[in-house]
């Protein structure tokens, strides 16, 4: 599956690298060429070997793409608890299955309905 993820927050510093690019490249070039001679995009292999080897270098373990993913996931459902929304960005076919994925128990549902509900009726 292919999802666009919209990168607004990081406008000016995209735009600088891409002004030297054409608008048929990718952001992040692989060495390999496809059977057209022109530059692949990287794989998801090599986004978590970037990523492993960063990670490593401040000191970070056991973080991976899926990770950020996950991640991402969580706290944008802790600021907006928009499940709907998010479960669509992740193609899941309900909302049960995004909560589980973002980690997500009852516990943190009550309290987030009682910190929602907290003095609405006084």
């Amino acid at each position: 599956k292919n999802k666009a993820v919209p990168l607004y927050h990081m406008k000016t510093e995209i735009d600088k690298y891409i002004q030297f690019l054409d608008d048929e490249d990718y952001l992040f070039k692989s060495n390999k060429l496809d059977e057209n001679n022109q530059q692949k995009p990287i794989s998801r292999v090599q986004a978590y070997r970037i990523l492993n080897k960063a990670a490593d270098s401040i000191g970070i373990d056991s973080i991976g793409t899926h990770s950020m993913r996950k991640t991402f996931g969580y706290h944008y459902y802790k600021k907006t608890n928009d499940i709907a929304l998010l479960m669509q960005l992740f193609n899941h076919s309900s909302q049960s299955v995004t909560l589980r994925y973002i980690g997500i128990n009852q516990d943190v549902i009550n309290e987030s309905i009682s910190t929602t509900m907290n003095g609405l009726y006084d």
